[in-house]
């Protein structure tokens, strides 16, 4: 028999007791974030009450809605389960341990630790904090919020997803006694990528291709789709993709961002990712979100949020101009705290409604 989808949210901790309770009854739990807007939520209810459900469906996650409204993204429970003895070994965790889990159970990577916790892996300590866990699982974000807590701390081992993994924040973590194993995933694909501090390498179980410019998986970890209605995922036989950019280099892959995402300014193909990268080094910059700005004749320019405490442009278009082509450097620049989603990651799209609607301060001088 189908199961049905049950939409839930609330508290975490009893948010987990239903996912238990859910699952238990052969059901499939949906978690939304309780920050979602209610037009959204109410538009996902209305979905899991009518979309016809696969027979073998058992999770359901929500996409990050990074890029906009989130997606219904639906997958069996061999597709987590095949990767858990992996990530026990890189969690170096068992039964007996625990995990801390700061992004709320909306988010793919804490719904992903639930299921592994109901299957024999550790058990869950949700929220920030993380009291008497010897892992974490979770965000850049979330892995500096836990470095920026006061007194020691028991976590000895981090996986770290969600969105790019700086080095800076890698040497930070490691000179407090925690090994950093980062990794590339996405809701659709699980995981793709780890890097042990020498690039992303393929995940075990998982084969990498790129083909014109996109990364492809081969993997047992593959989402069934979406709840009705599309989205990125594609496939090509075993293959699948979400329609990452990427290419080889020396062994490992780099990420080149979303194709879809592309900024067209002029007769120039902008990526955001790999302006936003750039930025992120730049003195005083503690993260930063670029966007198409549309403008007449040109296509759109390229527009960049930052969280900094400088007081104007000047500098940091200097910095910019150091590190990036002319097509790559912002042309506008605003500053302010960055929306975020569920899971720590920057909401791109809201990022670009504040833009438009003059939501933000820009940076002059």
């Amino acid at each position: 028999m189908t199961g049905r989808v049950v939409p839930l949210r609330g508290p975490a901790d009893l948010v987990s007791d239903e996912i238990r309770r859910i699952r238990a009854a052969g059901d499939v739990p949906l978690v939304g974030d309780p920050r979602l807007p209610d037009a959204q939520w109410n538009a996902v209810r209305g979905l899991a009450a009518t979309a016809q459900v696969p027979r073998d469906a058992a999770w359901a996650s929500l996409t990050s809605g990074s890029s906009g409204t989130p997606r219904v993204v639906l997958r069996t429970h061999a597709s987590w389960r095949a990767s858990f003895p992996a990530v026990a070994g890189l969690l170096a965790a068992g039964s007996d341990d625990a995990v801390a889990l700061p992004a709320p159970p909306s988010s793919s990577l804490t719904l992903f630790s639930l299921a592994h916790a109901l299957d024999g892996g550790p058990r869950p300590v949700l929220g920030r904090g993380g009291a008497g866990a010897s892992c974490f699982h979770g965000t850049p974000q979330g892995l500096r919020a836990l470095l920026d807590t006061d007194g020691p701390t028991t976590v000895r081992t981090a996986l770290v997803g969600g969105s790019a993994l700086d080095r800076g924040l890698r040497a930070d973590a490691e000179a407090r006694g925690i090994r950093v194993v980062g990794y590339y995933g996405a809701a659709e694909l699980s995981f793709v990528a780890v890097d042990h501090g020498t690039g992303l390498r393929p995940f075990p179980g998982v084969d990498l291709r790129v083909s014109g410019g996109e990364l492809w998986v081969r993997s047992p970890y593959v989402a069934l789709g979406y709840l009705g209605r599309t989205g990125p995922l594609r496939r090509d036989g075993e293959w699948a993709t979400v329609g990452d950019l990427a290419e080889t280099v020396a062994g490992t892959v780099r990420l080149r961002g979303r194709a879809d995402g592309a900024i067209q300014t002029a007769s120039a193909t902008v990526l955001p990712e790999e302006v936003e990268a750039a930025l992120r080094q730049l003195p005083g910059v503690a993260d930063a979100v670029v966007v198409g700005v549309p403008t007449p004749g040109v296509g759109a320019v390229v527009a960049a949020v930052v969280e900094t405490g400088s007081d104007g442009a000047a500098g940091l278009r200097r910095a910019a101009a150091a590190r990036l082509a002319p097509a790559s450097r912002p042309r506008v620049w605003y500053t302010g705290a960055l929306p975020r989603t569920p899971a720590g990651k920057p909401a791109r799209a809201e990022v670009l409604r504040r833009v438009l609607a003059g939501e933000v301060d820009r940076l002059v001088g």
